[in-house]
């Protein structure tokens, strides 16, 4: 088992930043790729950014330009540093880690963090 704990969060004026954290422990050899998601109110979990231990990073459209993610697989810690935060990036973001296979989740090694929530509010 991984158990992934995320850190950052809150509540932030539109335009402003913020980072994110998540580190995992445990079994964490079977782990190639690490990422956020989030989950607005009445909609559906979605992708936001994914890193993989070999450095390749993936990125929603809607965050491109705004929003950087970093980290190191090998060493179980991701980051996300958003910056340009508009009221519809509100949500509870998620950290994941998984073992991915020629784009293949493998459904036994899919993690999830408890999630944190970021409010983007005047």
């Amino acid at each position: 088992q991984v158990q992934l704990v995320e850190s950052g969060g809150g509540l932030v004026q539109p335009g402003g930043s913020m980072r994110l954290s998540c580190i995992a422990s445990g079994s964490t050899g079977s782990i190639t790729r690490m990422g956020w998601y989030r989950q607005a109110p009445g909609k559906q979990r979605e992708l936001v950014a994914t890193i993989t231990s070999g450095g390749a990073t993936n990125y929603a459209d809607s965050v491109k330009g705004r929003f950087t993610i970093s980290g190191d697989v090998a060493k179980n810690t991701v980051y996300l540093q958003m910056s340009s935060l508009k009221p519809e990036d509100s949500a509870v973001y998620y950290c994941n880690a998984a073992r991915v296979i020629a784009t293949i989740v493998l459904p036994k090694y899919d993690y999830w963090g408890q999630g944190t929530q970021v409010t983007v509010s005047s």
